[in-house]
């Protein structure tokens, strides 16, 4: 028992169930973990050891006994592409590779250089108490999930929890399985009652579930949330944070949120990531309440005068960069698409012109008249006031329904009169979408007979100008679609209301051919229904939609759009920057987007909001390089709105002349002049945390680092295509763009039976399928449109990579990489041997299980004068096997002779090769304690203890040309 507990020690090869297997550690003594030799770790299996004791004498088979790697022969020789296909794919199939980052060897992405920033900070941290606040569309899902991963693959989480909005849980389901491999389940009101059923009794549905995403609208409440804390995971990631806030009492919704998190945070060993683009709304309580959830006393700091200290201790868990600060310190390419801004006018027809000019002098006459009422009365006409112009000024179909309101709905409540999110959008949450029947019908409370009447006049000219069609904004916007559909754009039709985005869409799909595809997305429908519509649009045909607010925040729509007309301006220039957002960030493949400012050159409703919004928030970005949120004093805003639209006189002038030549009203000249004190605060801010002080090079050094072990995108390329050539399975590039290429699936079943069923089993993506046949992949990330991004861990790279290194190493008469190789080349001027050796070591924490890592190590020796075998620099092994090419032919026995004699030396080099695969771990250890250095007790007892001998997987030997 002893010799077999010695040797059958983690990283040891053993055999079971007539099958080579590697011991993996294990969290219980009495279960023995076991992943295939040359299998992934979805193949793993559990044997409990007393189980395996007591039926293997019954059962050899059954029992796990140590085993050997299998020896090479001479008789496994082929060319040296064949000897380095082996190689390509021995790499291809490591998962826990032995670089610092482990997660590598597991996601589906290949992340950007600046996207690793927040990881080296995560490392640095224990607990990782960590706030990303990179701006819109750079990737701070990836950035968390980075993370996350990390985390789990080195084992010191072993269950994570995702909060974010409802509308936002199956996009970040679908980033952790597709992306990051990480199987996780949805928790919110349509799924708790099915995932309950699955769970065991005495069993919570937070113990059992390891990965979950869930509503945090849903588990803040008092009957979902007691359950979450008890069972709380290890890791906690918070989405669109800014809505979980510290806020007024009145917002009762976000302070739940909030009070969820403070306990959350209470908890001193759990990890914790709040991620938004929007930390700061403008009121500094509420982004200080947020600092406070890292830590408690960061709620105190004042945020305009803290000292270098505190600053320097802030920046170890904040980190705030916009675009311009990555393309210029992060990135040596373009790979954000550009985006080009343009404006596009409509005016009115006659009839809705005078439909505009009825309701706005109603308007100004009841806004003006109330100025005699109570506070109540005159706040309420205020905001219906603003409500019923958003409305008429969206679409026909809206007026319509904002005049045919059911009068005396609303029940009089004076606590209710600020109905801001019935015509403002909210910065924190999705405001919703439908008519703002609410302030209108409370207005109707304070009218009298005669101004009743003539809203009843005005729903009458509504009605007219929907029945007649006489609608010269959507017809202005057809033409926009078509030129953007002929220049080959697919662009978003961005609505305020219900009413107006079925308008529009109705109203393309008459014009529109009748190959274009046209969606309409609402809040009415359901987020599964949403992401089911928005998936069944081929990406082969060109299709516009056209979409309210609801799809505006957090949804990832860059990979079929990359277009936007705002149909109608939003009144909250955040609300702008969120829905340009969904195609202009990172992952869009399209050089360059396109964005339309759309509104009508006669509506001094549009001339308000850009004159007092949307053109200031414009100024402050193109100045700061980022969108600084409108300063969210509800008051402060509506106000300015409502003097620059109701409140001065027109001294007769005809309402049209307004335009975009409004007078400054010193409630718009405060609100800018806040907005400037704000845009400051955030430019000193970003300047601080912009995280400068960890290089571009120590990343890139780490990253080449794993590249080298797991290999990098060409890598994959080459694999591929090298593969796909010995199988027969036809690669072509596209004629067009070389970075895509186009596979024949319909040869599948040509491939030998085994492989055919690997690969047709793991349900390939229908992405870049362009026919049942035909199949587009490209190596790149971000991938070109209509194709696949095709990684080292995508499903079919890796059935084919364990596929090939499975056969070389079991069948010795068909191999399609074989484990030897010969060839006579002029890359040497003397004999030289390369060995492909696979290692194993185990990373050791005290009072902690071991981890397994694994690398391809590539040595190569020659005889010195003196006659002894040396070894040469690992980099001129490794570029010999990945560029050495034959120069003549050497006969078969010539081959065979030459590797005889290289295993027969293998006594004689084997001290030499331990020593350097001793000093490799060595290596490993010094470079896992670097990405770690400000976290002393973790770094300070780490071990990476090789498992000796290495495996023996390839040889390769050059040959020098004779001399003539």
């Amino acid at each position: 028992m002893a010799e077999t507990e010695l040797s059958l020690r983690p990283g040891s090869i053993v055999r079971c169930r007539n099958r080579d297997w590697v011991l993996l550690p294990s969290d219980r003594s009495d279960i023995y973990l076991l992943r295939p030799l040359t299998g992934a770790m979805d193949e793993v299996v559990a044997i409990h050891r007393g189980l395996s004791d007591l039926i293997g004498y019954d059962l050899p088979e059954e029992r796990v006994r140590s085993s050997a790697f299998p020896p090479i022969t001479a008789e496994e020789i082929s060319d040296s592409s064949s000897a380095k296909l082996l190689w390509q794919a021995a790499r291809l199939t490591l998962r826990e590779g032995a670089s610092p980052f482990r997660s590598l060897g597991r996601i589906s992405i290949r992340p950007r250089v600046y996207q690793f920033v927040p990881l080296l900070m995560a490392l640095r941290l224990d607990p990782v108490r960590l706030f990303i606040a990179d701006d819109v569309g750079v990737g701070k899902t990836i950035e968390a999930l980075l993370i996350a991963r990390e985390l789990w693959d080195r084992g010191e989480i072993k269950r994570m929890a995702v909060l974010c909005p409802p509308y936002l849980c199956d996009q970040w389901q679908k980033e952790l399985t597709e992306k990051f491999n990480l199987e996780a389940v949805v928790i919110r009101s349509g799924t708790i009652s099915q995932l309950e059923r699955g769970v065991p009794p005495n069993k919570s549905i937070y113990e059992y579930y390891p990965i979950q995403v869930i509503s945090i609208d849903w588990v803040k409440t008092d009957r979902n949330k007691f359950h979450f804390l008890h069972f709380c995971p290890e890791l906690v990631i918070v989405d669109e944070v800014h809505g979980a806030a510290e806020a007024m009492a009145q917002n009762s919704n976000q302070q739940r949120r909030h009070k969820l998190l403070k306990e959350i945070s209470a908890k001193q060993n759990c990890h914790l990531i709040l991620l938004t683009a929007t930390p700061h709304s403008g009121i500094e309580s509420a982004f200080r309440s947020l600092l406070g959830l890292l830590r408690s006393d960061f709620e105190q700091w004042g945020m305009e005068d803290f000292t270098e200290e505190q600053r320097i201790e802030l920046a170890r868990h904040f980190v705030q960069r916009t675009r311009k600060d990555i393309e210029n310190d992060w990135e040596t390419e373009n790979f954000f698409p550009q985006r080009e801004s343009l404006d596009e006018t409509y005016e009115l027809s006659d009839s809705y012109r005078t439909l505009f000019e009825e309701t706005y002098k109603f308007c100004f006459e009841i806004v003006g008249s109330g100025q005699g009422l109570e506070e109540y009365k005159r706040r309420v006409r205020y905001w219906g006031a603003l409500a019923r112009m958003r409305c008429v000024m969206s679409s026909p179909a809206a007026a319509v329904a904002a005049f045919e309101t059911r009068y005396g709905q609303f029940e009089e409540n004076e606590d209710q009169v600020d109905f801001r999110d019935f015509v403002f959008e909210s910065s924190d949450r999705i405001t919703s979408d439908e008519q703002p029947n609410p302030p209108i019908e409370a207005e109707e409370k304070t009218l009298s007979n005669t101004e009743l009447g003539k809203l009843r006049r005005l729903a009458r000219l509504a009605n007219k100008i929907t029945r007649d069609g006489q609608d010269t904004k959507i017809e202005k916007c057809s033409e926009l679609v078509q030129k953007l559909l002929q220049e080959g754009y697919n662009p978003i039709i961005w609505c305020r209301y219900v009413a107006t985005a079925d308008y529009v869409a109705k109203g393309l799909e008459k014009v529109l051919p009748e190959k274009v595809q046209v969606l309409a997305i609402t809040g009415r429908q359901g987020d599964d229904e949403r992401r089911a519509k928005i998936d069944a649009l081929s990406a082969s045909k060109p299709r516009v939609l056209v979409a309210t607010d609801c799809l505006s925040e957090g949804i990832n729509l860059q990979e079929k759009f990359d277009a936007v007309i705002h149909y109608d301006l939003p009144w909250n220039p955040n609300r702008l920057e969120q829905r340009e957002g969904r195609v202009d960030r990172y992952g869009q493949s399209r050089a360059k987007v396109k964005v339309i400012r759309f509104y009508g050159r006669d509506n001094p409703i549009d001339g308000t909001v850009i004159n007092v919004l949307l053109n200031k928030a414009h100024e402050i970005h193109r100045r700061l390089g980022t969108y600084v949120p409108v300063p969210e004093e509800s008051e402060s805003v509506t106000e300015a709105v409502l003097n620059a639209l109701f409140l001065h006189r027109y001294r007769g002038e005809d309402p049209r002349q307004l335009k975009l030549n409004l007078e400054m009203s010193q409630s718009v000249q405060a609100l800018h002049k806040k907005w400037e004190r704000d845009a400051e605060r955030e430019h000193i801010n970003r300047t601080r945390f912009a995280q400068r002080a960890i290089k571009p090079e120590e990343v890139v050094c780490e990253l080449e680092a794993a590249d080298a072990i797991l290999g990098d995108p060409k890598t994959v390329e080459d694999f591929l295509l090298n593969a796909s050539q010995r199988l027969g399975l036809e690669t072509v590039r596209d004629r067009k763009n070389p970075d895509v290429f186009h596979i024949n699936l319909s040869q599948l079943t040509e491939l030998p039976e085994q492989m055919h069923f690997a690969i047709t089993n793991n349900n390939l993506s229908t992405s870049g399928r362009r026919s049942p046949e035909e199949w587009l992949i490209s190596f790149l990330s971000p991938t070109p449109k209509g194709a696949e991004y095709v990684g080292r861990n995508h499903q079919f790279v890796a059935s084919l990579a364990e596929y090939i290194l499975e056969v070389a190493l079991t069948d010795k008469k068909n191999p399609i990489a074989t484990r030897c190789g010969v060839i006579r080349t002029r890359y040497v001027s003397e004999l030289t041997n390369v060995l492909l050796l696979r290692n194993r070591y185990l990373l050791e924490y005290p009072e902690r299980p071991p981890l397994l890592s694994e690398e391809v190590l590539v040595l190569g020796y020659r005889k010195g004068n003196d006659g002894k075998n040396n070894l040469i620099e690992r980099t001129e092994a490794t570029e010999l096997i990945d560029t050495a090419q034959p120069d003549a032919n050497i006969p078969l026995e010539e081959k065979r002779e030459l590797i005889r004699m290289v295993l027969g030396e293998w006594p004689t080099i084997e001290g030499a090769i331990i020593e350097e695969v001793k000093k490799r771990a060595n290596e490993l250890e010094q470079s896992h304690k670097r990405i770690r250095r400000s976290i002393h007790l973790r770094t300070k007892d780490l071990q990476i203890n090789p498992h000796l001998p290495p495996d023996l997987l390839g040889l390769f030997v050059l040959q020098p040309m004779v001399k003539s």
